[in-house]
C-alpha cells in the first residue's frame, strides 16, 4: 500500500494487562494524539456491538481528517472480543506499527487511523472522556485533585493523584510500586509535602549501599562500636524524625536489616550500632519498589510480616507506555522545564514519541526530550532529533504483516460479516502467546532486552510487555 501522509514518509516506510483494574465497564478508543485534538474526543466508548470509524458524521467514531476515508474502518465485538477491519481507504489502518486489513485487537493495541492515533482499552474507556491530551477538562469536569504539583499526567495520574492527597495526612506507611523511572520519589515528595509533618524528607536507596553497610546507614552508630568508628554517626532513620523516610528499592534490603527495621516500626525505637539504650524516632515510612514483593516473600527473599507493617496503603504507578495519552502533555511540560517551551513537535517526532514503549519511562523521556531540545537548530523538533533507539523503533513502522493481504475492494458492513447459522463470524487470530516458562528463558537469554525477545518471536516490544504484565514478570529481574 503507498504511504500518502507526509509525516509517515519520513520515517522512509518500506500481553494483555488486567484490564479490570482500570475500571469501568466500556472498551474503547483513547486519543493518545492528534494535531487536531481540540475537535476530537479525548475517548470514544464503544456502546454498541458494530460500529464505523470515518469521517462521514453518521460514523460512531467520526474524525473529520481528510487524511481518513468517508467510512476509514469497522469494529465488531462477538464474545468480548473486538476485531478492526480496514475498508480499503488509500491511506489504509495501522495497527501496532503495521498495516492490517483485519486484525483482533488486545488491550492497549495502538491504532492509527488517518493522522489520529488511539489505543484501544478493553474497560474503562469513559473514565478518559473528560481529559483532553493537552491537560484540559471538557463538558464542566472537574480533575479530582489540583493540589500536586510535579505529578503531570490525565486520568491514571489524576487518580493516583486523589489517593496520594487522601492518605497524606493519615499515619500510614505506604508502599509506591512502579517501573524505574515511573516518579516514585515524585510521589514520596507529595505524600510529604502534604502530609503536614513539620521533619524532612529523607531518602535512602537501599539498593545502592552495599549490605554490610545498611545498617550503619539506616540506624547510626557510636563512637567505637567497630574499626574506624572514629565518631557518633546518625542513621538516616533518627535523621527523619519528624518527617519521611523513602526507602527506594525496599526488595534489595538485607533480610537481616528487615529485621531490625520492623523492630523499629514496632517499638519506634532505634540502636545505633554500639548503642545500649533506645533513641526515640517519629518516622512516616514510605517505601518505593519495581519488584513485586508479595511473591519475594514467598521465595523467602522477603518478611512477610515487615510487608505486611509497610504495606497499610498501596499506591501503583503505571508504566508510560500503559499511559501514552499523557506524552503529549508530559512533552510540553518536561520542554518547559528545560528552558524549551518555545519549540513545537512535528506530528512526524510525537507518532515516534507514541509508538516507542519508553522501558525507563517518564525519565527515558525527559531525556529524550533534552536532547533533542539541545541539537535542534529550528522551532520545530523533527525526528532526526530523537535518540537512536527510539528512530529505530520506525524503521519497521507501517510494514503489513506477512500473512496479511490486501484490503478488501468492497468495504462490507459489519453485520454482513460471513456468518455460519447460530455461531458468531470467524475472526482473525493472533499467533499463540509463548508459555511463562518461555518468556522467561527468552529474557533469561538476552538479560532483560526486550527488543532482543521481540525480535526473536518477530513481535513488538509493546507486545512483549502486554504478555510479561499477564504473567507478572518484571523485566528488572533479568537485567544487570
Amino acid at each position: 500500500m503507498t504511504i500518502t501522509t507526509a509525516s509517515m514518509q519520513q520515517f522512509g516506510v518500506p500481553s494483555r494487562p488486567d484490564a479490570a483494574r482500570r475500571g469501568g465497564t466500556s472498551a474503547g478508543l483513547v486519543l493518545l494524539y492528534s494535531q487536531d485534538y481540540e475537535h476530537l474526543q479525548p475517548a470514544y466508548p464503544m456502546t454498541t456491538p458494530d460500529l464505523f470509524i470515518g469521517r462521514d458524521p453518521s460514523c460512531a467514531i467520526c474524525l473529520p481528517e481528510r487524511a481518513v476515508s468517508r467510512r476509514h474502518a469497522s469494529l465488531q465485538c462477538r464474545d468480548g472480543v473486538w476485531v478492526l477491519r480496514d475498508l480499503g481507504g488509500s491511506n489504509g489502518t495501522v495497527v501496532d506499527g503495521m498495516f492490517v486489513s483485519e486484525v483482533e485487537l488486545e488491550d492497549l493495541s495502538e491504532i492509527r487511523v488517518g493522522d489520529a492515533i488511539f489505543k484501544f482499552v478493553e474497560s474503562g474507556a469513559e473514565q478518559y472522556v473528560p481529559y483532553r491530551i493537552d491537560g484540559a477538562m471538557i463538558g464542566g469536569a472537574k480533575r479530582r485533585t489540583d493540589r500536586l504539583t510535579e505529578l503531570v499526567g490525565g486520568m491514571q495520574v489524576d487518580r493516583a493523584g486523589a489517593q496520594i492527597e487522601r492518605i497524606a495526612p493519615a499515619e500510614l506507611s505506604v508502599i509506591v510500586q512502579g517501573e524505574s523511572g515511573t516518579g516514585k520519589e515524585v510521589v514520596a515528595r507529595e505524600l510529604h509535602r502534604l502530609s503536614g509533618r513539620r521533619g524532612p524528607l529523607v531518602a535512602i536507596n537501599c539498593a545502592a549501599i552495599p549490605p554490610n553497610l545498611i545498617e550503619s546507614e539506616l540506624f547510626g552508630y557510636k563512637r567505637g562500636a567497630f574499626s574506624g568508628a572514629d565518631r557518633d554517626k546518625l542513621g538516616q532513620i533518627a535523621a527523619a524524625h519528624g518527617g519521611t523516610l523513602l526507602l527506594d528499592e525496599i526488595g534489595d534490603m538485607p533480610l537481616e536489616a528487615q529485621a531490625k527495621l520492623l523492630r523499629v516500626i514496632q517499638s519506634r525505637e532505634v540502636y545505633p550500632v554500639g548503642a545500649t539504650s533506645a533513641q526515640r524516632v517519629d518516622v512516616r515510612f514510605v517505601c518505593a519498589t519495581n519488584r513485586d514483593l508479595a511473591r519475594m516473600v514467598q521465595q523467602g527473599r522477603f518478611r512477610g510480616d515487615l510487608l505486611a507493617r509497610l504495606n497499610e496503603f498501596n499506591i501503583e504507578l503505571p508504566p508510560l507506555r500503559e499511559r501514552k495519552e499523557d506524552i503529549h502533555l508530559l512533552t510540553r511540560a518536561l520542554l518547559a522545564r528545560h528552558g524549551a517551551g518555545n519549540l513545537r513537535p512535528s506530528f512526524a517526532f510525537m507518532l515516534a514519541l507514541v509508538h516507542y514503549d519508553w522501558p525507563y519511562n517518564v525519565r527515558e523521556l525527559e531525556s529524550c526530550l533534552k536532547r533533542a531540545a539541545a541539537v535542534t537548530d529550528n522551532p520545530v523538533l523533527e525526528p532526526r532529533t530523537l535518540p537512536d533507539a527510539v528512530r529505530e523503533n520506525m524503521q519497521t513502522y507501517g510494514q503489513r504483516p506477512p500473512a496479511d493481504s490486501a484490503p478488501p475492494a468492497s468495504p462490507p458492513s459489519p453485520s454482513s460479516w460471513p456468518q455460519a447459522p447460530g455461531q458468531p463470524p470467524a475472526r482473525p487470530r493472533r499467533s499463540p502467546p509463548p508459555s511463562e516458562e518461555e518468556l522467561r528463558r527468552l529474557l533469561t537469554v538476552h538479560r532483560g532486552n526486550v527488543a532482543a525477545v521481540g525480535r526473536e518471536l518477530g513481535k513488538e516490544r509493546m507486545q512483549i510487555h502486554r504478555w510479561m504484565q499477564r504473567y507478572g514478570i518484571v523485566v528488572d529481574d533479568f537485567r544487570g
